[in-house]
C-alpha cells in the first residue's frame, strides 16, 4: 500500500511553518496533498502535533525551522522530512536517523545562483558599487565638487580562497577563474580532480589569499571556523565574503576587526543570529549586506518548489526519492 493514502484521502503533510512561496505549493499540489498547516493553528504547537499529526508520515520543512528532537518526539509516524533548501544545519540527521525518518534536500539546484551573488559581492566590495549608488541616489554627487568614494580595486589576479569546495564552491572558483583570479581552496578533504593549490588549515589558506569565500555548511566542525587569528592572517586588505552560514564567522570578532580595520571588508548574505544584524556594520562603506537571498531567484525558487513536490510525490508512490540525503 502507498504511503499515507487511506480510503482514498489525500496523503497528509505537515507544514510547521511555510517556506518561501508556499501559496504556489498549495495551488499546484491541493488535488495531491492535504497540508496540515500548524502556523495556522491557534493551539501550541506540541499540543497541535499531539492532536493532529501524531499519524503524519511526511513533512515539509521551510528551510529555517528546527527540526530536531523536540519536534521529533511528537511525530511517531513521520518517515520523511523534505526541505527546499539545500543547507541542513535546521535538520538533526542524527536524530531523523535514529528514528528512521529520512530527508530530502535542494541538493545542488541553488548552487549557480549562490555563486553568483558570492563574486557580485566580491566586486561591490572591491568597486564600491553599494557606495556610489548611495553616492549618486542622496544627489551628492551633483552637490559636491570632490569625490569622496575611496578607489575601488582590480579583481584580475586576486587570490580566491574557497571554503568548502563542494558544488557552490567549484561553481565559485569558475567563476572568479573567468576574471583572471587565482583559486586555491580548504574542504574537508583533498579533491584530486581539481588542479587548484589545497591548503588542510583554513589560517593557511587565509595567509595566502586577497579574499575568503566561505561555501561550505554549518556544523559542528565549521562553527566559527573563521575565528579572530584567521581573520587577522587575512589582513588588512583582505575581504571574507560568506555565502554559507553567518555562525561559521565568529561574528563578534569579525566585527571587531572591521571596525578597527584590521581587514579590508565583507559582503555577508548570512548571519549568525538571523534576521539580526550587528548595527556597527551599517556604518560601515567596505560592507555589503543581503537578507540571506543568494538562493532566491524565481528560476531557483520554482526549481526548489519542483523538487520537493516530487519528492514527496515519490515518497507517497513508493518510489525512489529524488534527492535523498545520503548516510542522513
Amino acid at each position: 500500500m502507498t504511503h499515507g493514502i487511506i480510503h482514498g484521502h489525500l496523503p497528509q503533510v505537515l507544514v510547521v511553518r511555510p517556506p518561501e512561496s508556499f501559496s504556489l505549493y498549495q495551488s499546484q499540489c491541493s488535488h495531491k496533498f492535504h497540508f496540515l498547516k500548524a502556523w495556522e493553528s491557534p493551539l501550541p504547537l506540541d499540543q497541535f502535533l499531539s492532536t493532529h499529526a501524531r499519524n503524519v508520515q511526511a513533512m515539509l520543512s521551510c528551510g529555517i525551522f528546527p527540526i530536531k528532537a523536540d519536534l521529533l518526539c511528537h511525530l511517531p509516524s513521520l518517515r520523511l522530512v523534505v526541505t527546499p533548501s539545500s543547507g541542513l544545519n535546521h535538520i538533526d540527521l542524527s536524530e531523523c536517523r535514529r528514528r528512521g525518518v529520512t530527508v530530502a534536500y535542494a541538493g545542488s539546484v541553488a548552487s549557480c545562483d549562490v555563486a553568483d551573488l558570492a563574486v557580485g559581492l566580491r566586486i561591490d566590495v572591491l568597486r564600491k558599487i553599494s557606495v556610489a549608488d548611495r553616492y549618486v541616489k542622496q544627489g551628492l554627487w551633483a552637490s559636491k565638487t570632490s569625490y569622496p568614494i575611496p578607489l575601488g580595486s582590480k579583481l584580475k589576479g586576486k587570490r580566491i580562497g574557497i571554503i568548502g569546495l563542494g558544488s557552490i564552491g567549484q561553481e565559485v572558483a569558475t567563476r572568479f577563474e573567468a576574471f583572471g583570479c587565482s583559486i586555491s581552496y580548504n574542504s574537508r578533504k583533498q579533491k584530486p580532480s581539481f588542479s587548484y593549490p589545497f591548503y588542510s588549515s583554513v589560517f593557511e589558506l587565509a595567509t595566502n589569499s586577497d579574499a575568503l569565500v566561505i561555501c561550505c555548511g554549518l556544523s559542528d566542525q565549521t562553527h566559527h571556523l573563521i575565528n579572530k587569528e584567521v581573520l587577522l592572517a587575512l589582513g588588512k586588505e583582505g575581504v571574507i565574503i560568506n555565502v554559507g552560514r553567518g555562525a561559521i564567522i565568529d561574528e563578534k570578532e569579525m566585527v571587531q576587526c572591521l571596525v578597527q580595520g584590521d581587514i579590508g571588508g565583507a559582503g555577508l548574505d548570512v548571519f549568525e543570529n538571523e534576521p539580526n544584524v550587528p548595527k556597527e556594520l551599517f556604518a560601515l562603506d567596505n560592507v555589503v549586506l543581503s537578507p540571506h537571498r543568494a538562493a532566491f531567484t524565481h528560476e531557483t525558487l520554482a526549481s526548489m518548489r519542483e523538487l520537493a513536490i516530487g519528492n514527496l510525490e515519490a515518497f507517497f508512490l513508493n518510489k525512489p526519492l529524488l534527492s535523498q540525503v545520503m548516510n542522513n
